[in-house]
């Protein structure tokens, strides 16, 4: 399947139950489901739940990981090591800033606050971190 990956969940889906020469009717009914919702499964007006997704995977004879990331790009590029990386060196550039923790007046209590924040998800950068700082000390009316 590492070739559909220009391809759209849909695309592939339908691509994949032509190829096995399955009716929309033939694929709703191995998935059970209703043959209307197949076709917006193919054009992409309707996302599957993860139930639906393992059977289509099933019934298809397609990977159920890949099919999930097709599915799910944006879980794709949360779990790639591209984007842990990327988090990965914010963090570490921020952490390893005296200047700017000077500056603000960072305890090392929200140092460890932040490192938290940092695993969360992508923190694009430095000025991020302040404005998260900011916004908890706010809130806690520090």
């Amino acid at each position: 399947m590492a070739r559909n990956k220009q391809r759209s969940f849909g695309q592939v889906i339908r691509e994949r139950r032509r190829q096995l020469d399955l009716t929309q009717e033939e694929t709703a009914r191995g998935i059970r489901t209703s043959t209307p919702y197949i076709g917006h499964l193919e054009s992409g007006k309707r996302h599957p739940s993860d139930e639906t997704l393992t059977r289509l995977a099933g019934v298809l004879g397609l990977d159920r990981r890949e099919l999930f990331f097709l599915a799910n790009p944006r879980a794709h590029a949360l779990l790639s090591p591209e984007s842990k990386s990327t988090t990965d060196s914010t963090w570490n550039d921020f952490r390893k800033n005296d200047q700017l923790r000077r500056v603000h007046k960072i305890t090392s209590d929200e140092m460890e606050m932040l490192s938290q924040v940092a695993l969360l998800g992508d923190v694009p950068s430095a000025r991020d971190f302040i404005h998260i700082l900011n916004t908890v000390r706010h809130a806690v009316g520090r």
